[in-house]
């Protein structure tokens, strides 16, 4: 990246900012309907500056507690995450990853991806997430993550995680009972303490 590429996306990390903040001082609240929030993550990661991103999401997360965001920004939290040595905070933004799109971990281990089931979305074409990856900066910059995310993600605990998922969504799919969805829904997606 050239210096003046990197001055580029300073300007647009801080007129996103300029742009919630006034927003903020309109509405009296974010009214972030176009989602500019979820675009410094990335610009953060190609920039490396995972402290800058670290405190962005800090912001973030003040600001948006019940956002859950989408795959990619979820995956470039976990890479600011695991740059900057918050690595549990890390393994759960990976499995929200990997809960938003079951393709993307895989996709950028370079690993089998899991079949798509019937409850998903259709995913991205392969050379959409290598495009996406290329955008993300060189592959060596991400070579620690990589390691790192292929570690994690053959532990027996998020194994398990990721197919109790996988389970719950197939039986979601199929039931039609009320209650039992209700049921299912509630384990898939439990409350967090700061929402009971």
């Amino acid at each position: 990246m050239t210096p003046k590429q990197a001055d580029r996306l300073r300007r647009q990390i801080s007129a996103i900012r300029r742009t919630l903040a006034a927003e903020k001082r309109k509405f009296g609240g974010y009214d972030d309907s176009r989602g500019l929030r979820y675009l410094p993550t990335r610009y953060y990661v190609q920039l490396a500056d995972f402290a800058g991103g670290l405190t962005y999401l800090r912001w973030f997360w003040r600001n948006f507690p019940t956002d859950a965001g989408f795959a990619d920004f979820l995956f470039e939290a976990t890479i600011i995450l695991c740059k900057q040595g918050k690595l549990l905070e890390a393994a759960r933004q990976a499995t929200a990853t990997f809960r938003a799109d079951r393709q993307l971990l895989a996709r950028f281990l370079g690993a089998p991806a899991p079949p798509v089931e019937a409850w998903e979305n259709a995913p991205l074409a392969a050379e959409a997430y290598a495009r996406y990856f290329a955008t993300l900066g060189s592959p060596a910059t991400l070579q620690d993550v990589a390691e790192w995310l292929g570690e994690l993600t053959s532990t027996a605990e998020f194994r398990t995680s990721a197919q109790q998922f996988s389970d719950l969504h197939r039986q979601l799919h199929g039931e039609q009972d009320g209650a039992k969805r209700r049921h299912l829904l509630a384990q898939l997606y439990p409350p967090s303490p700061n929402n009971a």
